[in-house]
This record gives structure tokens, C-alpha cells and sequence, in this order.
């Protein structure tokens, strides 16, 4: 009866000891759950997430003109020649140049100090608003010249101010400089601002001017005397009549009424 006892007993403490290690465990199992739940999210979710915006917003190459008022600015040192490009509004017109025609646009841009001698001596203010268009326009030529293009590029090259022999720009080429000249300037390409399959910037460092607008004109020739005009009314100049061999001429009234007289005598006789 006792082992019975004793038997039960112990089977209890048995029970006991398992039922405390099952509960000890318990605890520290759950925990062991939570970093997987806590991984990283679902990968569809994830590549969904990435792939939206390209969708919904597509991104897209911009194929619009550069802005040249920028890369002037950021270039720095042409804060003369940005002014005289946006007084005229000769930046809507490379813009427009840029955008609807593909032969590109080329730019000479003198720097601050190539304007300083112009500024100094008053002639910049000088000039009407029509010669400033012509001035900045002189420096800009509507298609596109790389370096290469100078060795071959015909003279004179046509501007946006226009052609002929008052607006001739010349570009000359040696072994490592491009010199260029309008007539009145001779200066050379010193650094390339910009440059790409449309658009090419150039500094110069005197400004390009051009013979129609700091060349004195040719006077036009004087006019000519007027012719003097004949005036119908006016009365014959009078001669003086010379006497000094002159004979009396005697009125025809006269000379019948004489040579009656001379009749009646002859036959009264």
C-alpha cells in the first residue's frame, strides 16, 4: 500500500516538473513568431510600390531649347551682354530659332570687359533701340558652327542683323585660334561657353561692331542747281534800238495821203 503511494506520488511530482517546463517555454516561443511576422513586406507589394510612378507620371527627355539666358549666367561674366539680349528681346528669338528649325544657333559673347570701352565712351547709350537690336543680333548667327565648321565655314557669314558688306563678319581660322572680324573689330574666340548638337556659345572679348552702325554713312551727293523755269507771261527783255544808221519808217496812212496830195497838185497844174 505504502509503494502505491509512494508510486503516485511521484508520478504527480513527474506531471508537475512537465506541466512547469511546458509553461516555462510557452513564453519564449511566441516571441520567436514575431520577427517573422515583423520581416520585410511582401516583394509584390514592394515592386508594385516602385513601378507606380512611372506609370502614372512617365517621365519624359525634355526636348525643348536650352535656356541661353542661364547658361550665360552661370557662366558669369556677361551681365552686359544677358541685359542687351533681354532689352531687345533677342532671347524669344533664339528660343524660337531653337525650337522650330534644326539648323541650331551660334553665339559670340563678349564679355563685361569687352563692353567697357563702348560703355565708357557714352557710345552704347548712344544708340537707338533699333541699333542695339542690330548690335546684339550681329552676334548671332542662326545655325549651328562647331570648331570644325570654321575651317570650311564660307565668308562673310550671315547674322540676324542681316547680310552685305555693312554687316560682314568673318571668321578666320589659324592652327589653334579663330579669329573673327567685322570690318571695324578684330578679336578671336577666347573659351567655348557651350556647346552641343544645337547650340554653340563662344566668349570673345571685344564686341563685334558692325560697319552699318559705328561706320560713318558715305555722304549723299549734293543735289544738283534747279533748271530755271520759263514763264510764258512774262514780257521780252527790250533791246535798245540803235539809231545810228537807222532810216524813219513813215506810216502807210501817211504816205497815201502824201502821194494823193502830190496827185491833186499834177493836175491843178
Amino acid at each position: 500500500m505504502k509503494q502505491q503511494i509512494s508510486l503516485f506520488s511521484f508520478s504527480l511530482v513527474l506531471l508537475f516538473l512537465h506541466c512547469t517546463q511546458t509553461l516555462s517555454q510557452s513564453p519564449t516561443s511566441a516571441p520567436a513568431k514575431a520577427p517573422t511576422a515583423a520581416s520585410a513586406p511582401p516583394p509584390a507589394a514592394t515592386s508594385s510600390a516602385q513601378a507606380s510612378p512611372p506609370v502614372m507620371v512617365p517621365v519624359q527627355v525634355s526636348k525643348g531649347p536650352v535656356n541661353v539666358i542661364k547658361i550665360l549666367q552661370k557662366a558669369g561674366g556677361f551681365a552686359v551682354f544677358i541685359r542687351l539680349i533681354k532689352s531687345t528681346q533677342e532671347d524669344i528669338q533664339v528660343f524660337s530659332q531653337l525650337n522650330d528649325s534644326r539648323d541650331g544657333v551660334t553665339i559670340f559673347a563678349p564679355t563685361d570687359g569687352a563692353f567697357s570701352a563702348i560703355i565708357k565712351s557714352g557710345v552704347l547709350n548712344s544708340l537707338s533701340d533699333h541699333q542695339k537690336i542690330e548690335l546684339v543680333q550681329f552676334h548671332i548667327i542662326p545655325r549651328i558652327l562647331t570648331t570644325a565648321n570654321f575651317q570650311t565655314v564660307s565668308n562673310p557669314i550671315t547674322t540676324l542683323a542681316g547680310s552685305g558688306s555693312r554687316f560682314a563678319l568673318n571668321v578666320i581660322t589659324t592652327e589653334n585660334m579663330v579669329n573673327v572680324t567685322s570690318g571695324l573689330t578684330n578679336t578671336s574666340v577666347s573659351a567655348i561657353v557651350y556647346t552641343d548638337s544645337q547650340l554653340a556659345i563662344y566668349q570673345v572679348d571685344k564686341v563685334l561692331l558692325p560697319l552699318d552702325i559705328f561706320a560713318p554713312k558715305p555722304l549723299a551727293p549734293a543735289p544738283a542747281p534747279p533748271k530755271p523755269k520759263k514763264d510764258d507771261g512774262a514780257e521780252s527783255p527790250l533791246v535798245p534800238e540803235d539809231t545810228s544808221s537807222a532810216v524813219s519808217c513813215i506810216p502807210l496812212n501817211s504816205l497815201i495821203i502824201f502821194g494823193a496830195g502830190m496827185v491833186a497838185a499834177v493836175f491843178t497844174l
